[in-house]
């Protein structure tokens, strides 16, 4: 079964690689088919094997020649991993749907903040009326607790950009308040926490490195998406180590 769910996500991962890529340049994700970006070549469907083609083809387009970026097949095989990760951790039941659609719209999130540092509102939008059709179905306990997540979220993070006067992006406010419905109060407050914690070590290695600049925005996105996952699977273990270090 995990096999059957890997390679099912890899085919999904290649998919999100094309939303992430193509709704920020507001282009379909339906058609044109995949295109080598530099000589134009349709891909045949060889070529679009995911992971496996990069291998083949030693991660140059067959055509002419030129690299092809290792993002593409890595966001493919996280993706994978991910959702064999979630049927492991949840098992079946309807909450794995939600995991699912989750680390869905994260994957997507974190391809178009590091690709074109964007957040989407067509793409929140969407997961935003998904997750609450799902959360209907299937509610957090209480069942209040997502609207309550979401609202705390929003207001929280609203003030912070008021105060900060920008240090706040509006993609990030409205990424968390649709994650307040996944999450509820308390797991949002562990995503922001964590998100927060990685992206400063992020940006003061980045800095010291040379990649980031002082006082010039880096993307955002793909810290959330990793501290709301630390979120998501692991609140039991962190519920319990808090408990441990304070009672």
């Amino acid at each position: 079964m995990k096999l059957i769910i890997f390679v099912y996500a890899l085919l999904l991962g290649s998919f999100l690689n094309v939303v992430g890529l193509r709704i920020p340049a507001k282009q379909s994700i339906v058609k044109p088919r995949s295109a080598c970006p530099t000589c134009g070549k349709t891909l045949t469907f060889v070529e679009l094997i995911p992971v496996l083609s990069y291998v083949i083809q030693s991660g140059k387009c067959k055509h002419c020649k030129t690299s092809i970026s290792p993002f593409y097949p890595l966001m493919e095989l996280t993706t994978a991993c991910l959702f064999v990760f979630a049927y492991s951790k949840i098992g079946w039941s309807f909450e794995l749907i939600i995991a699912w659609t989750l680390i869905t719209l994260l994957v997507i999130i974190f391809i178009t903040d590091i690709k074109f540092m964007l957040i989407p509102d067509k793409i929140l939008f969407f997961f935003a009326f998904v997750f609450i059709g799902e959360r209907l179905i299937y509610p957090l306990q209480p069942w209040w607790d997502s609207i309550a997540g979401a609202a705390l979220i929003f207001m929280m993070l609203l003030i912070i950009a008021i105060l900060s006067k920008g240090g706040m992006g509006g993609g990030d406010i409205k990424l968390y308040t649709v994650l307040g419905i996944v999450l509820g109060t308390k797991l949002v407050l562990v995503s922001f926490f964590f998100a927060n914690i990685l992206g400063a070590i992020a940006g003061l290695i980045g800095m010291a490195i040379g990649i980031f600049e002082k006082r010039k925005p880096i993307p955002f996105g793909p810290f959330i998406a990793i501290a709301t996952l630390i979120a998501y699977f692991y609140h039991d273990e962190l519920f319990a180590w808090y408990q441990s270090l304070f009672y």
